[in-house]
């Protein structure tokens, strides 16, 4: 029985997805063992293989290159204790671009100081792309950098959200 899985990617992410001379493509698809059909044209990427599980992984490390992770990063994501994350700011923005623009610009912070200390205090990734606001981390660590984000989304403080960051880390050890 062969799995199928489509997914839609930005076009300006597909190249990043097949890599230098196609390595990242040919590497995912020898690794999973499974099969990935990009349409350049549209952004859509069909994934299939015979084992549901690898086409799942496929499916996670290809979105989260599309958005905005570096291959290696998402490679991570064959470690079963890591996940993938993603916040979509439009439920935090609705329709207003500047709104947008601005909870975006609260999470990567002054010359991407927040998005850079969050990193460091979940020793998650985060990538802002679009408009989403992802993370690679294990599985304990993301979920409170995914809440640390949403904190910062509704407008608390920097300072206080580092606080708090750092209480949900001493209560974890």
């Amino acid at each position: 029985m062969e799995f199928i899985q489509d997914i839609k990617i930005p076009r300006d992410r597909i190249a990043v997805l097949i890599g230098k001379k196609g390595f990242v493509k040919r590497h995912l698809q020898s690794k999973l063992n499974v099969k990935i059909v990009v349409d350049s044209n549209i952004g859509l990427v069909t994934i299939s293989g015979e084992d549901n599980i690898n086409v799942y992984d496929a499916k996670n490390i290809i979105q989260a290159i599309a958005r905005g992770f570096n291959p290696e990063i998402a490679m991570s994501l064959l470690n079963e204790e890591n996940c993938f994350e993603s916040i979509n700011l439009t439920d935090y923005a609705k329709k207003s671009k500047s709104k947008l623009l601005r909870i975006k610009s609260r999470v990567i912070g002054t010359k991407g100081r927040a998005r850079r200390y969050i990193e460091q205090l979940t020793r998650c990734n985060i990538s802002v792309y679009g408009k989403t606001v992802s993370i690679i981390g294990a599985v304990e660590d993301a979920n409170i950098a995914r809440r640390g984000i949403e904190h910062l989304l509704r407008g608390s403080k920097h300072s206080n959200v580092y606080l708090w960051i750092e209480k949900q880390i001493r209560k974890d050890l």
